[in-house]
């Protein structure tokens, strides 16, 4: 399913009816952290300094440097030469100079990360790595449809995490592609079950996809448009 991303540009082209999904181990490309440095820019190095923890600071600079990897092979430009806006809510999108209709967006979930790129206006995309720890349930019942809440909780213990990190990414990967925040988590209704895949429950033509990059993490895909062709990719050494 992923595909290992060839080094030519040529080799890696978006149709317009395409996605392409892309998945980094942020722990694997620490070797680059200092070629990612250079090609961050200011504004990102100064958002590195912020971290308080050296783990924190490398994963952001080799998110944002396997970002700008990406996007340059579909822009063929220097990664480095890359300049981002960002919507109110911190969503980064591409400068308006590049007369491009790429849009793009990105998750990542402790040392790893999770790419979305397409030709369309909206694409949302969320990662998020099960914890143990993390109290599903009365998250669940604070943040979810009562609706939703009844299926994590009728569900098998050694299921319920699995569940409620689906409806997370679902209802958030919507959510970033919309440019809401959390706070409408309640308004995005997602049927699923444990044996079948998410559904949207929203009027339009939003297309709802589960992906699963690494193991014990969950993965979801939204966007707006119908009979999009998905494409794998996996950025690696």
């Amino acid at each position: 399913m992923w595909l290992k991303a060839p080094t030519d540009i040529e080799n890696i082209k978006l149709l317009p009816n395409e996605v392409h999904v892309w998945r980094g181990n942020l722990g694997n490309v620490k070797p680059l952290l200092e070629q990612f440095k250079q090609i961050l820019s200011q504004d990102e190095l100064i958002r590195a300094k912020r971290f308080h923890f050296e783990q924190h600071r490398q994963r952001f600079i080799a998110g944002r440097g396997i970002l700008r990897s990406i996007l340059g092979r579909y822009l063929n430009i220097e990664p480095s030469k890359i300049q981002f806006g960002y919507e109110p809510r911190g969503k980064p999108f591409l400068n308006q100079s590049y007369h491009t209709n790429l849009s793009f967006n990105l998750s990542h979930s402790q040392d790893f990360a999770l790419y979305a790129v397409s030709l369309t206006d909206s694409v949302g995309v969320d990662l998020e790595c099960f914890n143990s720890t993390t109290d599903v349930l009365s998250l669940a019942q604070r943040f979810f449809l009562p609706t939703e809440f009844t299926t994590i909780k009728s569900a098998p213990p050694q299921q319920q995490q699995q569940l409620f990190f689906r409806y997370w990414t679902c209802k958030e990967a919507y959510l970033k592609a919309t440019g809401t925040g959390l706070k409408d988590l309640q308004k995005v209704e997602i049927f699923l079950t444990p044996e079948q895949p998410a559904r949207l429950n929203l009027p339009g033509e939003w297309n709802l996809v589960e992906i699963e990059p690494f193991a014990n993490c969950a993965g979801a895909l939204a966007i707006s448009s119908q009979n999009l062709q998905l494409k794998y990719w996996d950025f690696g050494l």
